[in-house]
């Protein structure tokens, strides 16, 4: 239960947004933008300038119409976002920004499946895919001018793993564009595979091509491709570790090169991962402890791809579920779900590890941050 301080924060900041679809951002700035847990809320996507010299935050605006949009993604030229409705009914919904720096919706679609909780879009921003978890499907849908089509494309997968209580059959829980726009993988925590997918954007297909076995009971969430294309990092929220593996984009497939673990060795308790981001310098990659509380952050051996813990250090909040660097590299923004707080870090960027810079702001159940730019 939240104390009482806690709650008193969310109120006196939630007094000060802004009306559910309207936004006091300057056009052209960049924004961060929080998709949450609404749990019977109206607004549920929140807005923030963003101050790259500082990491300072300022409330903008915030947005009602979407149940639970638990992960979002900008459209390649930045005129949209599209967000999940994480629910057992799911849907995807497209939002436009308007010339206030606020969002408009467009439309909704169903997901083709139950509990999305992630979603990607090709590079040329014609076709928007979805991961349902509750149901193990995937979900291509086509951009259209009204928003979003239905469902050109469904996937549905199949297996189990060996935890009865988490793998009792297929979890998709993300999936990622390739580099080179051929290819998506996706992880699926339920049957301990990275399923890739040859994508065919102007048909509204994929395809599936081939797959990598994870560990048993491993349960792979997110993945991360390194900036040099050539590597890709996946994140195991049953078995909390990471690892590597050398990314062939002419052959369109993942092979193991490396794994280390994200806990602490003496760290008592239980714990799960969330999220993975590479630093855009590609020396570095990160994940998120649920339990833990903390961010770890490991260095990259370029050749090898072998990884190796440089450090964690706590989110300064409870359960953060998703964390975003800056386009600068400069600064960590993390997502404490269960403290209901946006912390700001500063990257060092010699040791890749984070510092607190003391900035927090109180956002109700964040799960997803992003940096987006309002046209």
């Amino acid at each position: 239960m939240r104390s009482i301080g806690v709650c008193l924060a969310l109120l006196t900041a939630l007094a000060a947004w802004a009306p559910a679809s309207t936004s006091t951002g300057a056009r052209g700035r960049r924004m961060v933008a929080v998709g949450t847990y609404t749990n019977g809320r109206e607004q549920g996507i929140f807005l923030f300038r963003w101050d790259d010299k500082t990491g300072a935050l300022e409330a903008a605006g915030a947005f009602s119409g979407v149940e639970n949009p638990s992960f979002l993604a900008s459209s390649p030229d930045g005129k949209r976002l599209y967000a999940v409705s994480e629910t057992g009914t799911g849907s995807v919904a497209a939002l436009a920004w308007q010339p206030d720096g606020g969002l408009k919706l467009l439309n909704k679609q169903d997901s083709a499946g139950s509990y999305p909780c992630h979603l990607c879009i090709d590079r040329g921003g014609r076709l928007v895919m979805a991961a349902n978890y509750g149901s193990g499907t995937l979900a291509a849908l086509p951009v259209s001018a009204e928003g979003l089509a239905t469902a050109s494309c469904t996937v549905q997968h199949k297996g189990t793993g060996p935890n009865a209580q988490r793998q009792e059959g297929p979890h998709a829980h993300s999936i990622n564009v390739d580099p080179t726009g051929r290819y998506a993988a996706a992880c699926d925590l339920g049957t301990d595979q990275i399923i890739v997918y040859k994508l065919d954007a102007a048909a509204g297909r994929i395809t599936r091509h081939s797959a990598a076995q994870a560990a048993p009971g491993a349960g792979p969430r997110h993945l991360a491709w390194h900036p040099g294309g050539k590597m890709a990092f996946v994140i195991n929220e049953l078995g909390n570790t990471i690892c590597s593996y050398r990314w062939d984009a002419d052959a369109g497939t993942l092979t193991l090169l490396g794994s280390a673990p994200t806990l602490a060795a003496d760290f008592k308790g239980a714990s799960t991962t969330a999220e993975v981001v590479v630093h855009p310098n590609g020396r570095f990659v990160y994940g998120s402890n649920r339990g833990e509380d903390s961010v770890v952050a490991m260095r990259v051996d370029p050749a090898s791809g072998k990884l190796t813990v440089a450090g964690r250090v706590a989110t300064g909040g409870k359960t953060p579920r998703n964390f975003v660097i800056d386009p600068t590299g400069k600064w960590m923004l993390a997502a404490n779900q269960d403290s209901s707080s946006l912390v700001v870090f500063k990257l060092d960027p010699q040791t890749g590890l984070p510092a607190p810079t003391g900035v927090t702001v109180a956002v109700p159940m964040p799960v997803c941050v992003r940096f987006v730019t309002a046209p």
